[in-house]
């Protein structure tokens, strides 16, 4: 398997996904829903992209394992 197969959909879903993810934010921001003051709301902010970024280096670990054991 080529990168065309394997890392560049990996890149499009983080990628698009990741800017989705950021205007998402970024729009409960603005509007009030989510206020950084609050330490709550801080928290769930932290798990929020903590998961993001852990979803994303788990499946970028197995598809390296996956075409490294191929």
């Amino acid at each position: 398997m080529n990168f065309y197969q394997t890392w560049l959909p990996f890149f499009y879903l983080y990628g698009v996904g990741g800017i989705a993810f950021l205007l998402g934010t970024f729009l409960i921001y603005k509007t009030g829903a989510l206020r950084v003051s609050y330490e709550i709301h801080k928290k769930w902010i932290w798990i929020l992209f903590y998961g993001y970024f852990f979803y994303a280096f788990i499946h970028a670990l197995f598809i390296y394992l996956a075409i490294g054991s191929s």
